[in-house]
This record gives structure tokens, C-alpha cells and sequence, in this order.
């Protein structure tokens, strides 16, 4: 299986905006300042409004700081990214040791970093701040001041004071894996994606490439034999002895050279686009196949109708040709002697099987078949499965539905299925 190497890891180049983590900040800020005052001034809670107010303003002031000397728009690498939400977390904290530690109820906001870093940092940071925000509830379950109260504050039980800080740990830890493993997920399938588009956009470059050369060789065609007659008389009126004789028979021989290339070109069949060249199904699959076949595999395709409909006859789609060729790949590599392409059409449906005789799909891993990054042949090191989620990406892209299975007499089995009128959407028109 063709396999595009994956994204490149995130590394000095930005993960996330300035912009959000700077607007993440505000909010907190503002959410930060209106409880104290509200706590404070209209509940009649006593706080150390002085010592919290020093904590809220550090924070704003460290935002002023980060809004004037990055550009809003810019991305933050790792390293400042993390230095940017351990603040946060500190900050929190500290807020947190001066309104009563984890017995306020706001303890739980110390799980907003760890969200936001298990979303976009890599696992060691993400890890780091875990232990950072744990380390912090773990403190603020001992040393706090008094939770505000009127009056004396309540004395708390030791197992109570316990279990929430063992909630805390817990929902620190959960979160982190759970956000951390659906950003990996979500950030695996954008790369995947955007590798399957790569491919449909080299297919189809080449295939304009091909356009671009048949039509040029067509219209070069006129021309190129004027410049071929005219040359042609030059060659038989000029004197043999004359110096530009030389020159008229070399003018004549590269014009006729020129001649047979644009000929040549407009008769390749790789070099022809989409809207000069429509093949049978076998012969497509038959020059699909054709760059990947190894010594010692046979080959072979077989066809038939199961009514009396003439085989489809089909363009050079890029998402056929990299579809259909990324499985035809797969299965020439892996066969162990013969690949057998099995197609049977009729007036509704068109059906392609690529069966071959290798080891096998995984039995473990054919419901998941067509995800990205998965390894999907035993001893195939190295190959993640993005080939498979490319082909299956662009085949249904057709219209197709596509299954992998395992032949009980060994070996893969990959079947295609159409409807013909989304395949081949001619053959209604008539």
C-alpha cells in the first residue's frame, strides 16, 4: 500500500492562537474579579479583598503584556503555550489559598487548563501540567485560609476534605486523557484528510497535465505541418552544394521529429485527461495495476455481465485511479503468487473484487479497516494504514461502498460496490 508519511510532529511553529489564550484569560479575569466583589460586597463575606485584587490584577497585567508584545493572530509555540496555562494554574491557585482552598466551590476550575492543555499540547506537557495542577489541589487540601463564612466556618471532616480532593485528582487525570485522546483523534484524521486530498490533487494535476498535452498536440499539429511542407521544399530546391543546404535538410528532419512526438503524445494513454480518453473497466484496472506488478505475482483480471449490458465504460477519474490503484498496490505487494480483479456488472450495479493470496487482513483490526494511521498487514512495518483510509476515502468519494474481508481459503478480499448510474451516469441518458 502506498503510504503518505503523516503530518509532521508540532514543534516551533505556533499550536495555538495568542489571541485565544488571551481572551481565555479575560474571561477569567472578569469571571475572578465579579466573584470577589459580589462575595465580598454584596453576600458580606469577608475576603482578603486586598490579597485577591493583587492576585486578579497579576493576572491582567501578564495578559497587557502578552496582548502588546504578540501578535494576536500569531501561534504560540509549546514551550510558551505551557509557560502560559502553568500561570494560569497558578494564578488559580493562589486565588484558591486565599478563599478557602478546595472546600470552595470553584476548586473545580482547576481542571480549565488541564482541558485546554490536553487539547493542544503534546502528551510530556500535557503531563507536566497534570502533576502541576495536582501538586496544587494536593497543597490546597492542607494549607488554606478559612473558607469564607458568616461567622465561624464550619468545621469540615477530614474524610470530606478526602474525597473532594481525591475527586479533584480524579477529574484532573480523566479529563486530561479523555480531551488528550479526542484532540489526538480529531488531529489524526485532519492530517489523514488532508494527505487523501494531497493525493486527489497530484492525481488530478496530472490528468490536467495530460489535458494540456493532448490539446496542445492537437493544435500544434496544424501549424507544425506548414513548417513540414515548407521545409520539405526548401530541402529540394536549394542546390546541393549551396551552404544553406545543410541547414534545409536539418530544418526538414526536426520538423518531422517534432511531427512524431506531438503524435505520440496524443496517443499515450497516461497523457491523455479525462475528456479525451473513456476505457473499459478491465482496461482501466489493467493500466492501474500495470506500475505496481512484481515478479512471481500473476495477475489477472476477470469480467462478465450478469444480464446482457455492455461493460461500463469509464474516464480516467482521479478518485478511481488513486482509489482503486492504492488497493490494486496493497494486493500486489502482499500477494504471495496470483491477484485476481473480479468484475461483474449489470443494469443497476457494478461490482469490483481485488482478492489475492497473501496473509490476510488482521482478524482483529477488519471492523476498523479504513481509519487513518492503522497498520493493517502482519509483518508490514512501517505502513500505518493511510493508504487504505486514502482509498476508501476516495472511493466512496464515487459513490462506492467498500468492504474488506478475509477469503476463507487465505488471503485478502477487497470488494467495491457502485449503483451504474452514479458510476457511469451515461448509460441513463440513453
Amino acid at each position: 500500500m502506498k503510504v503518505l508519511e503523516p503530518a509532521p510532529p508540532r514543534g516551533e511553529t505556533g499550536i495555538v492562537q495568542t489571541r485565544t489564550l488571551v481572551l481565555i484569560r479575560w474571561v477569567a479575569v472578569a469571571g475572578q474579579a465579579g466573584t470577589v466583589l459580589v462575595v465580598h460586597f454584596g453576600f458580606g463575606y469577608r475576603l482578603p479583598i486586598e490579597a485577591a485584587a493583587a492576585v486578579i490584577a497579576m493576572s491582567a497585567v501578564v495578559n497587557l503584556y502578552a496582548s502588546l508584545h504578540h501578535r494576536a493572530g500569531a501561534g504560540l509555540p509549546e514551550p510558551q503555550a505551557f509557560a502560559f496555562l502553568a500561570f494560569d494554574t497558578l494564578q488559580l491557585a493562589l486565588l484558591l489559598f486565599l478563599t478557602g482552598g478546595l472546600q470552595n466551590p470553584f476548586a473545580l476550575l482547576l481542571l480549565a487548563p488541564v482541558t485546554v492543555a490536553a487539547s493542544v499540547l503534546s502528551r510530556a506537557s500535557c503531563i507536566k501540567l497534570v502533576v502541576l495542577a495536582g501538586a496544587a489541589a494536593s497543597a490546597l487540601s492542607v494549607w488554606h485560609l478559612p473558607l469564607p463564612w458568616d461567622g465561624p466556618p464550619p468545621a469540615m471532616p477530614a474524610e470530606l476534605v478526602l474525597g473532594i480532593w481525591f475527586a479533584t485528582i480524579t477529574a484532573i487525570a480523566f479529563l486530561a486523557v479523555y480531551v488528550g485522546q479526542v484532540a489526538i483523534e480529531r488531529r489524526r484524521m485532519t492530517d489523514a484528510v488532508s494527505a487523501a486530498q494531497d493525493a486527489l490533487a497530484r492525481e488530478q494535476r496530472v490528468a490536467d497535465l495530460g489535458t494540456l498535452a493532448a490539446a496542445a498536440a492537437h493544435e500544434l499539429g496544424t501549424p507544425l505541418a506548414t513548417i513540414t511542407v515548407i521545409a520539405s521544399e526548401l530541402a529540394r530546391e536549394v542546390p546541393a552544394d549551396s551552404p544553406l543546404a545543410e541547414d534545409a535538410h536539418l530544418l526538414k528532419s526536426q520538423a518531422e521529429r517534432c511531427k512524431e512526438i506531438l503524435t505520440e503524445l496524443s496517443r499515450h494513454p497516461d497523457t491523455q485527461g479525462a475528456s479525451y480518453l473513456r476505457m473499459p473497466l478491465t482496461a482501466l484496472i489493467e493500466s492501474m495495476a500495470d506500475p505496481h506488478r512484481r515478479e512471481g505475482v500473476d495477475f489477472a483480471i476477470l469480467g462478465r455481465a450478469r444480464d446482457d449490458t455492455a461493460e461500463p465504460a469509464l474516464e480516467r477519474r482521479p478518485e478511481l485511479v488513486n482509489g482503486l490503484g492504492n488497493i490494486l498496490s496493497n494486493a500486489l505487494q502482499f500477494a504471495r503468487s496470483r491477484v485476481v480483479a473480479s468484475i461483474v456488472w449489470d443494469a443497476e450495479r457494478v461490482a469490483v473484487t481485488i482478492s489475492d493470496d497473501g496473509p490476510g487482513f488482521p482478524a482483529a483490526l477488519l471492523g476498523r479497516l479504513g481509519e487513518p494511521y492503522l497498520s493493517t498487514r502482519r509483518g508490514s512495518d512501517g505502513h500505518m494504514g493511510l493508504g487504505i483510509f486514502i482509498a476508501r476515502t476516495l472511493l466512496e468519494r464515487t459513490g462506492a461502498d467498500v468492504a474488506f474481508l478475509n477469503r476463507a481459503q487465505g488471503g485478502a478480499e477487497v470488494e467495491v460496490l457502485w449503483p451504474r448510474v452514479i458510476l457511469e451516469p451515461e448509460t441513463r441518458g440513453d
